[in-house]
């Protein structure tokens, strides 16, 4: 009679691995509440900031989306438009002291901290970074510097994640999944994006098309979580209000390559902009802290010019949502020359305040400078092919999708999420185009300095990746790829009655490290190690004495239908150098020696394959 299913090892192995899942998966929800909160906290810290320092100390309330829930009323403060230029620096020099003094890992946009820890340092994070990196975002933000939210709460959430996992003594993997998923919540909740932020995490971490699949899953639950919480306190409508843009027009997709084409060779000079800057900043021979103060001002002056130049209408400072909120109804209105003037604006004081060391994040920039990078495109499109019923506030839609996917190689995590900012998924043909064209002409350039390739780069697969591979491959297929290579030799065996000296000769005329014994009945008996022939070799008169049979030891043994994964665990264990290949079908007689360079051979051979 079979035992009960359940009682087999196989069971219990299964019902252990599923507990381990229900259990993380159970994680998931405390970090996306966890994460939720967070979100509505930091956005209420933001507000505060901003409200003391811009509205009621400068008397300026630069404008936001539609969707943007007002939560300190305006005040009735005169405009000091000096202030303008001074107040981005107070607030960088406040949160150049903060990050400096406690936590320098919050300096900057903090998506590629978080991106850093998940790949190198195995998702940790100390507990203090989420705090801190709140504070300073908020103070960076809201003194005017141009910063958007997503780095701060992907910095934030992910350090809930860590956090979490690092109290419980979780294994580096199931910390990893939790950091993740504390990412995934923050950004789904505070963009009001729960299966974009779900999917930028799982996407943000490599340049190449490729996801961290294993985090899908916990990014679903945390932001579907953190999206319910912060939704709850502040609204379910999308961030920006749009007219119902639609797909119609087969030719259309022509002006929207050329807009690939703008986005890409905009998000090149971006990128490499912003690392000038950071990297000028950084040769700086002054106090860290000083720097964000420095950056933070030189954006408050371009701010300040642009304050008198637009007479207030529009601002690179911030958030800058205003501008965006006014081209998605009628780019017209905003005008060709004020649109390309804020995207270059907010590419130079993006550069300055976060480049600099000011906390703040760069998806917000990016899609204020595609999105007005859209709207220029489509008013000469529109002017060029008055045929093609074109609409310029459409581009401006997938321009804010575009750009950040050409400048972070996320393309389908952007065109979702600014779906869901703005609540239109007509245009997801031309987005999908733009994402995929513009993503792909600026390869090798990204915003994310610590993504990696491709999942065959990262340091926490390695051990994944190979146990994968050798297990896919059979110790028939590496004997037999071998002989096709010509690195086979015919099987050498010995009898057991052979002396130590023809011993010794066979082995100098062999590469095998291992020598199979067989006795009189033609049986396999044993193997005799190249290792246990330099033992004897030092003592005199025994070459004659010494037989294989004495110097044999019990082999270790494979079959052609075993994994080489199988191989290498059952080499590793009894430290041998070789395994006897035996063959079931003829009585398991040795048939040939699998040896350490046949295994690395087959594996790269599987390797090259998966590339081509």
């Amino acid at each position: 009679m079979n035992p009960p299913l359940a009682s087999s090892p196989g069971s219990r192995k299964s019902l252990v691995m599923s507990s381990d899942l229900y259990r993380l998966l159970a994680l998931c929800v405390v970090v996306g509440a966890i994460a939720g909160f967070g979100a509505v906290g930091f956005y209420w810290m933001l507000s505060g900031v901003r409200w003391v320092l811009l509205d009621w100390l400068v008397g300026w309330r630069p404008e936001g989306p539609a969707g943007d829930v007002e939560i300190f009323h305006a005040s009735a403060t005169t405009l000091r438009p000096w202030l303008i230029a001074i107040v981005p620096a107070v607030g960088g020099l406040v949160a150049g002291l903060i990050i400096f003094r406690f936590a320098p890992e919050a300096a900057g946009h903090g998506t590629d901290a978080a991106i850093h820890a998940y790949h190198f340092k195995d998702g940790s994070v100390r507990p203090r970074v989420p705090l801190i990196k709140a504070i300073t975002s908020a103070l960076t933000i809201g003194s005017g510097g141009s910063g958007g939210i997503e780095g701060p709460i992907a910095q934030i959430g992910s350090g809930f994640g860590s956090v979490i996992a690092s109290g419980l003594k979780l294994s580096p993997a199931e910390r990893r999944i939790l950091m993740a998923a504390g990412m995934s919540a923050g950004i789904g909740a505070i963009f009001r994006a729960p299966l974009a932020g779900a999917l930028f995490a799982a996407e943000v971490l490599y340049r190449d098309a490729d996801l961290e699949h294993e985090v899908i899953v916990p990014a679903f639950i945390s932001s579907i979580v953190s999206y319910s919480i912060f939704a709850s306190k502040f609204g379910w409508s999308p961030v920006f209000y749009v007219p119902d843009y639609v797909f119609t027009h087969p030719l259309q997709l022509l002006p929207y390559i050329a807009l690939a084409i703008v986005l890409a060779v905009a998000a090149v000079f971006y990128i490499r902009f912003f690392y000038f800057c950071h990297n000028s900043f950084a040769k700086w021979r002054i106090p860290n802290y000083f720097k964000p103060a420095i950056g933070g001002l030189l954006t408050g002056i371009i701010g300040l010019v642009l304050y008198f130049s637009l007479d207030g209408r529009f601002s690179a400072m911030g958030q800058s949502y205003g501008i965006i909120q006014h081209a998605l109804h009628d780019p017209g209105s905003v005008g060709l020359r004020v649109l390309v003037v804020i995207a270059v604006a907010k590419i130079v004081t993006t550069s300055f305040s976060i480049g600099s060391g000011g906390s703040g994040g760069v998806f917000g920039p990016s899609i204020v400078i595609g999105g007005c990078l859209g709207g220029a495109v489509g008013l000469i499109a529109q002017r060029i092919f008055p045929g093609l019923e074109i609409e310029p506030g459409a581009f401006v839609v997938v321009g804010m999708a575009g750009f950040f996917a050409a400048a972070a190689h996320c393309p389908i995590s952007t065109l979702i999420m600014v779906g869901e900012l703005t609540g239109n998924y007509h245009l997801l043909v031309p987005s999908m185009l733009v994402c995929v064209i513009a993503s792909q002409l600026t390869r090798g350039h990204t915003l994310y300095e610590a993504q990696l390739d491709s999942r065959l780069d990262a340091p926490s697969k390695m051990g994944n990746m190979m146990s994968a591979v050798l297990r896919k491959i059979d110790v028939g297929r590496a004997l037999s790829e071998s002989l096709n290579r010509g690195d086979a030799e015919k099987l050498i065996a010995v009898p057991e009655a052979m002396s130590l000296g023809a011993i010794i000769g066979e082995f100098s005329e062999s590469d095998q490290a291992l020598l199979p014994v067989i006795g009189r009945d033609e049986s396999f008996i044993g193997v005799v190690d190249w290792r246990d022939i330099r033992r004897v070799l030092g003592e005199e008169g025994v070459a004659d004495l010494i037989v294989a049979r004495d110097l044999m030891r019990s082999p270790v043994t494979i079959r052609p239908d075993d994994t080489l994964l199988t191989a290498v665990q059952r080499m590793a264990k009894t430290e041998s150098d070789g395994l006897v290949v035996i063959d079931p079908k003829a009585g398991n007689r040795p048939v040939a020696i699998l040896n350490q360079q046949r295994i690395v051979r087959a594996y790269d051979d599987a390797l090259l394959l998966e590339r081509v």
